[in-house]
C-alpha cells in the first residue's frame, strides 16, 4: 500500500473512532473556542450560494462574491451591510486579513482557481460538489490543504446524514456478504446536453460580468437561449446549463456521482480504478452526451474482492432487468445498488440515507450491527468545528472527498473518448494506453488563474 493511500486511511479510522486532532496555533485547524466567530466569505452568492451564504451567516459574514449581481440580488438585500465584490481575487486581495475562511459555490470551473488561491493564503475552504472539475485539480487541491494546514470540505451533504453513516456500517457489517458488483445512476441531465454549439451572440445582461464568469475557461460570445431545434427555447449557458459544457461543467457525473457514488464509496472503501470504459448515446464535441454507461474495475484493496462499478446516466439509466432487482422491485430516478454474495442494499435516493435489504430476512442481521462511525451535528457545522481546531470533517479534501471526486472526475473523461477501455494509473494520474485521454486530465488554465 502507498504512503498516501495509509495516510488517508489513518486520517478517515481516526476520524471514525471520534479522535480530536488539534494542532498548535497557526497551523491546521489552529485552537479556538467553538463560540467565537470565524470570519467567512462567500464566493458564489446567488443560487446554490444562498445555502453557504445562510449558513456563514451563522458566524461573521464577512463578505460576498458573485459575477451576476442580478442572480445574486436576493441575498445581497437579506445582507446589505456585507462587503460585496465580483471578483474574488480582488476580495482575496483587499480583505485577506480579515478572512478566516471561504465557501466556493460557483460554476464547477471556478471551483479550483479559486479554492487554491484561498487555502494558499490560510483560509479554510468549503467547496461545493464537485471539488473541482478535472483530476489534476483535485489533486491539487488536496496536496495544499495538507500544505497549507487548512479545514476542507466538500459538499456533498448526504456524508452527514445518520443513515448513509448506518448503510456504511452495515456494509462494512458484513451482512450483505462480500461484494463485488456496484451500480449507481441519475436521471441527469435534467439540461440541455449532447448538441452542438449555437451560432451567433447575445447582448450580455446588464448586471452580468461575462468575462469573469468564463474566468480561466475560453473566451466565447455569450448565449441566451437556443433558437432552433430540438432545444428552441432552452438556455444556453445560465443560470445553470453551463454543467453540461466540458469547458464548465461535469455534466451528471459531477451534478450528481458526489452525492449517489458516496454512500458506497465509504462503505466498501473504493480506490482508482485499474481501467475504466465509457459508453454514450453521441459523442458531441463541446457538451455531455445525453446518455452514458461507464464501467469501472476496481481492484482489490485492504483485503476486499475486486469490483466491477457500473454508472449510468440521462437516457442509458438502467431498467430493473438490468440490475437484477427482486419482481415487485422498481427503478429509482436516482441511485445506487450494493450486491453481495449474501444479498442487496439498495438506496433509492440521492443521498444515501434512504435504503433498504434485499431479502428483507437481512434486517435482523442488520439490527446487530454495532454502530461503529460518529453521528455527524451537521455537514457545515462540522467544517466549522473543523476550522476552530476540532476534528477533521468526515468530507475533508485529502482524506476522504479528493479520492472520491477523482474517481468521479475520471469518469467524465470515459464519456469523452468512449468505446476503449482506458488503463488508468492512478497514482501517476495517467492512462498508459491512451495519450488522447491523459490530455484530459489536466486543464488549459491561463495566467493569472492559478497560484
Amino acid at each position: 500500500m502507498s504512503h498516501r493511500l495509509t495516510r488517508r486511511r489513518f486520517f478517515r479510522d481516526s476520524a471514525l473512532a471520534g479522535f480530536s486532532i488539534y494542532v498548535v496555533r497557526g497551523g491546521f485547524g489552529a485552537e479556538r473556542s467553538p463560540n467565537e466567530k470565524l470570519n467567512i466569505a462567500c464566493i458564489g452568492a446567488g443560487g446554490k450560494g444562498e445555502g453557504e451564504v445562510a449558513d456563514s451567516a451563522g458566524e461573521n459574514l464577512v463578505a460576498m462574491c458573485d459575477v451576476d449581481d442580478n442572480r445574486a440580488g436576493k441575498i445581497y438585500k437579506k445582507y446589505p451591510d456585507v462587503k460585496k465584490y465580483k471578483d474574488f481575487r480582488k476580495m482575496l486581495d483587499e480583505m485577506g486579513k480579515q478572512i478566516d475562511a471561504v465557501t466556493v459555490s460557483t460554476p464547477d470551473h471556478i471551483h479550483a482557481p479559486a479554492a487554491i488561491l484561498a487555502m494558499s493564503m490560510g483560509k479554510h475552504a468549503f467547496v461545493q460538489k464537485p471539488m473541482t472539475r478535472t483530476i489534476w485539480e483535485t489533486r491539487q487541491l488536496a496536496e495544499a490543504a495538507r500544505k497549507y494546514k487548512v479545514a476542507t470540505q466538500m459538499g456533498n451533504q448526504g456524508t452527514s446524514n445518520a443513515g448513509l453513516r448506518r448503510a456504511v456500517e452495515v456494509i462494512q457489517g458484513g451482512v450483505i456478504g462480500k461484494v463485488a458488483r456496484l451500480h449507481v445512476w441519475t436521471n441527469r441531465p435534467i439540461w440541455p446536453q449532447g448538441f452542438d454549439r449555437p451560432a451567433g451572440e447575445d447582448p450580455v445582461p446588464e448586471g452580468l460580468d461575462w468575462n469573469l464568469w468564463l474566468g480561466p475557461a475560453p473566451k466565447r460570445p455569450y448565449l441566451n437561449e437556443h433558437k432552433s431545434d430540438p432545444n428552441k427555447g432552452t438556455k444556453v449557458y445560465l443560470p445553470f446549463t453551463w454543467r453540461g459544457w466540458y469547458d464548465f461543467g461535469t455534466g451528471a457525473f459531477g451534478d450528481m456521482a458526489c452525492h449517489t457514488l458516496n454512500m458506497p464509496y465509504w462503505g466498501l472503501k473504493l480506490c482508482h480504478p485499474t481501467a475504466i470504459q465509457g459508453k454514450v448515446s453521441k459523442l458531441m464535441p463541446e457538451t455531455y452526451p445525453s446518455g452514458s454507461i461507464v464501467e469501472y474495475y476496481i481492484p482489490e484493496r485492504e483485503g476486499l474482492p475486486p469490483v466491477q462499478f457500473t454508472w449510468y446516466d440521462g437516457n442509458m439509466k438502467p431498467n430493473a432487468a438490468q440490475l437484477k432487482l427482486p419482481e415487485g422491485e422498481k427503478v429509482s430516478g436516482s441511485g445506487a445498488l450494493v450486491v453481495g454474495d449474501k444479498g442487496m442494499l439498495y438506496s433509492d435516493g440521492d443521498y444515501g440515507e434512504k435504503w433498504h435489504l434485499l431479502p428483507k430476512e437481512l434486517d435482523e442481521a442488520a439490527k446487530k450491527v454495532d454502530q461503529t462511525i460518529p453521528r455527524s451535528p451537521g455537514h457545515f457545522r462540522e467544517w466549522v468545528l473543523a476550522c476552530k481546531g476540532g476534528k477533521p470533517a468526515m468530507s475533508n479534501f485529502p482524506d476522504y472527498s479528493g479520492l472520491l471526486n477523482e474517481i468521479v472526475v475520471l469518469g467524465t473523461i470515459a464519456q469523452r473518448v468512449p468505446d476503449k477501455r482506458l488503463e488508468w494509473n492512478g497514482k501517476d494520474l495517467k492512462f498508459t494506453n491512451s495519450p488522447e485521454a491523459t490530455q484530459l486530465v489536466k486543464p488549459e488554465i491561463p495566467k493569472g488563474w492559478w497560484i
